[in-house]
């Protein structure tokens, strides 16, 4: 009798499983990091855009009252929103039992900027001289009414949490430009209300650990635990996580388990970042000029300008996906009190994002997104006071992209003259993400992971290129 030499774990270790076992020792071997060229090695066409700036204005922003003029409303302020133009949509538990639902036209001057004349509120002077460098999306529609699912959806194509984020499905794919930082960061405005954000939207879903998202908080130690406690020198660390990657190579010899090598990458990614982080987080490096473009805020940790200009930073660092959020957009009331002020604390900052961006020749390859999870509504919330509010709008709303291959100066899509459906060119969730795949060099349909005998993507089962967004 032949005695049997493997049995099948040892089998699949030393042939196909084996594979990633000599990737492992590569990887391990060499002296200096490399970056990670992630799954596909190379993109499927030449890219646009080299990275992702992404300012995510979370609560639904008021398409109405800052991009999306609508004369019509002013003109027709308190009357009833007519049947034929509501339709059968639904309306959230808030307004959904009003007796009354008149329209509220905006309180606030509108005018036309660039060659495009995109219309734009006082609101966001700065924002308006980079007009020619923006293209609008104005026929912005999703399927989620709430703010849980409709955040959840944007950044995963999902409107249940589990799946991987975009910044995720960009890092598995793409893997680092530079290996001494992640490739996934998120930044989030200190001190806001709103809506809470979930470590859901940055997670890697069932891709490896390894792309998910790194939080970077506005304090002393932007990453929790990448320091060495008290008394343990960079040279005990590196002793230390010799020896542990010693062990792990011993586990990945017995159970090939990818996630093994993903804690391996953890460990000596944290300790490259010991160096880099404080590095590419000291904003004092920056030139006077540079931090008074950015506006007052941008001195204090935490603030949106401050993130923006670390967005910046970690852009030319090489950091693929830097996700920006911003909350406090829910306004159910008080609009004409509270957008003002909202709008002071991001129109300066995002502004200077594209002008530095431009000036430092990272916009061409840098694609830049703003945008929430859905609009307002053209009726008022309530009765109609001074003070207003507006509901939740999933219908149409507007977003904005610049730089990284968009069509520069232009307008896309068209509402209503309510400002409450689309007149043409509709652009849902799932086309806005395989449009800025496609801008990165990927073919949405082809960045895909199996996962409990089905193939993911992003996009789900949908999504096509908006060819009228690129250039």
């Amino acid at each position: 009798m032949i005695p049997n030499l493997f049995n099948r774990r040892a089998f699949l270790n030393r042939s196909g499983m084996g594979l990633g076992g000599i990737a492992l020792n590569e990887m391990l071997a060499g002296a200096s990091p490399v970056a990670d060229r992630g799954v596909l090695g190379s993109t499927h066409f030449a890219p646009r855009a080299k990275r992702v700036i992404y300012l995510f204005m979370s609560g639904g922003p008021s398409h109405l009252d800052l991009f999306d003029y609508k004369p019509l409303l002013n003109k027709r302020n308190g009357e009833q929103l007519p049947d034929s133009v509501r339709g059968t949509q639904r309306l959230t538990g808030m307004s959904g039992n009003q007796s009354s639902i008149p329209m509220v036209g905006s309180p606030f001057k509108f005018a036309q900027h660039g060659k495009a004349g995109a219309w734009m509120s006082e609101l966001l002077p700065h924002t308006a001289t980079v007009a020619d460098e923006m293209c609008f999306i104005k026929s912005m529609y999703t399927e989620s009414i709430n703010h849980g699912p409709g955040v959840t959806f944007f950044q995963t194509g999902s409107q249940i949490a589990g799946r991987p984020s975009m910044g995720s499905w960009l890092s598995y794919g793409l893997g680092q430009e530079n290996a001494n930082l992640p490739s996934f960061v998120v930044l989030i405005t200190k001190g806001k209300g709103g809506q809470p954000l979930g470590s859901h939207l940055w997670g890697s879903g069932f891709l490896p650990t390894k792309h998910q998202g790194v939080l970077f908080r506005a304090a002393k130690d932007p990453v929790l635990y990448l320091g060495n406690p008290a008394g343990v020198s960079a040279d005990s660390r590196r002793l230390l996580l010799d020896r542990l990657r010693e062990l792990h190579e011993h586990q990945f010899e017995g159970t090939p388990d990818l996630e093994i090598q993903s804690r391996i990458d953890h460990y000596e990614m944290a300790f490259r970042m010991q160096t880099s982080i404080p590095e590419v987080t000291d904003l004092s490096e920056e030139p006077q000029h540079v931090l008074d473009s950015y506006g007052p805020d941008v001195r204090t940790p935490g603030t949106f300008a401050a993130n923006c200009l670390q967005a910046r930073r970690l852009a030319e660092k090489g950091v693929r996906f830097i996700q920006l959020y911003h909350q406090d957009w829910d306004h159910h009331g008080g609009l004409p009190k509270a957008l003002p002020k909202i709008c002071q604390e991001t129109d300066q900052p995002a502004a200077a994002l594209i002008k530095d961006l431009k000036q430092r020749g990272l916009l061409d390859d840098t694609l830049v997104v703003w945008g929430g999870e859905f609009g307002r509504t053209n009726y008022c919330q309530g009765k109609i006071q001074a003070n207003f509010g507006r509901d939740h709008h999933p219908r149409c709303f507007t977003m904005w992209m610049a730089g990284g291959g968009v069509k520069a100066g232009s307008v896309y899509g068209e509402t209503d003259d309510f400002g409450y459906n689309i007149a043409a060119d509709g652009v849902p969730v799932h086309d806005f993400q395989a449009t800025l795949l496609h801008l990165m060099g990927i073919d949405h349909e082809r960045l895909t992971y199996k996962f409990q005998g089905r193939r993911y993507k992003l996009t789900d089962v949908e999504g096509r290129l908006v060819k009228g967004l690129v250039a």
